[in-house]
């Protein structure tokens, strides 16, 4: 495991604390970096996303879905927590919160942009991060790649409709648009160049795949500091705002987590595959979700705020669930693939 993968949470939190100072003390250049949109697209957060994408791509072997049928317990996990149940207990949860829980709180057209921030990661499950947590818990790296493959199809042709029924369903208005372009620019584009990638360098990918490594992680980082330096007058200001979406992002994670791991268990899934697979339901494709956000309503929407929160609990969240599942690893002793 690299120096990155062990410290993840210290570069993560580093990333946090310089986005948010750089924002309160110069929020000019934040404001500029803002403004270089085309088309509702924010070129420079585009051009992260990409940075930090496509050598995640590139690791994805389409090859591998052949074997999915000797072993699809697994992988009919993931479909179904990730798109059967996921989004619409996010959707749930933003309006059980923010409707009637903390309705006295958040006026009702704020609210309504926090649901959709919301939805945003629900309807996003991970792909760049998976690989990490897929790592850190000794998971089966093949079947990882075999997972995260079958998601990104379903995700190019899922995320959209789910995104617009669920956000209609909130009264939000969607640009059909901006949310097909967001989602060919971000997930279909550079899985395509993925796969291209792969076919031209054949044996040699993994050699690349090593050498982009560290510009996927200057990437990651770069966007968390950008994503909170765009944030950092709501976040320094309005702190009681970041506690409430985190507190139903919080349910929706352990609980869609414990689900998962449940169902696992009751399956008979072996640990190298079932933590793998529940982590993969649990986190968000916090990128894409931004991305979307930004798209749709601006950078200094409530929308994109509840984005942004999503990464701040993300990292913590996710390394806590990591440690419980390599301590119950046992559970799991007598189970077959």
């Amino acid at each position: 495991m690299g120096v990155f993968e062990r410290y993840l949470s210290v570069w993560v939190t580093a990333a946090i604390i310089t986005g948010v100072t750089l924002g309160s003390i110069s929020p000019t250049i934040f404001q500029t970096v803002a403004s270089l949109e085309i088309a509702h697209v924010n070129l420079v957060v585009a051009v992260l996303i990409w940075v930090m994408i496509y050598p995640m791509m590139v690791q994805i072997d389409f090859s591998s879905v052949r074997n999915v049928g000797s072993r699809p317990k697994g992988l009919i996990l993931t479909i179904v927590v990730n798109w059967l149940i996921k989004p619409f207990t996010m959707a749930a949860l933003g309006w059980l919160f923010f409707r009637v829980l903390f309705a006295d709180l958040v006026d009702p057209a704020t609210a309504t942009q926090y649901i959709a921030g919301m939805i945003l990661l629900g309807v996003a499950p991970c792909t760049a991060m998976v690989f990490v947590w897929s790592q850190l818990t000794k998971g089966d790296p093949a079947y990882t790649l075999v997972q995260v493959s079958i998601n990104d199809i379903i995700m190019i042709f899922a995320f959209a409709p789910i995104a617009a029924l669920l956000l209609g369903i909130s009264d939000v208005t969607v640009p059909w648009q901006t949310l097909v372009l967001s989602v060919v620019l971000y997930v279909a584009l550079p899985l395509i160049a993925g796969v291209l990638t792969r076919a031209r360098l054949g044996g040699n990918v993994n050699a690349l795949v090593s050498k982009l490594k560290p510009v996927s992680i200057i990437g990651l980082l770069a966007t968390v500091v950008l994503l909170f330096g765009f944030q950092a007058d709501k976040i320094l200001n309005q702190p009681l705002v970041i506690v409430l979406i985190a507190v139903p992002l919080l349910v929706q994670t352990y609980g869609i987590f414990a689900l998962a791991y449940g169902a696992a268990k009751a399956m008979r899934l072996p640990h190298n595959i079932a933590a793998p697979a529940c982590l993969i339901g649990t986190s968000n494709f916090f990128e894409l979700a931004v991305a979307v956000a930004i798209s749709l309503f601006g950078l200094n929407s409530g929308a994109a705020l509840a984005t942004v929160v999503g990464v701040l609990v993300e990292v913590p969240v996710m390394l806590s669930l990591v440690a419980f599942a390599n301590r119950t690893q046992h559970w799991f002793a007598a189970s077959k693939p």
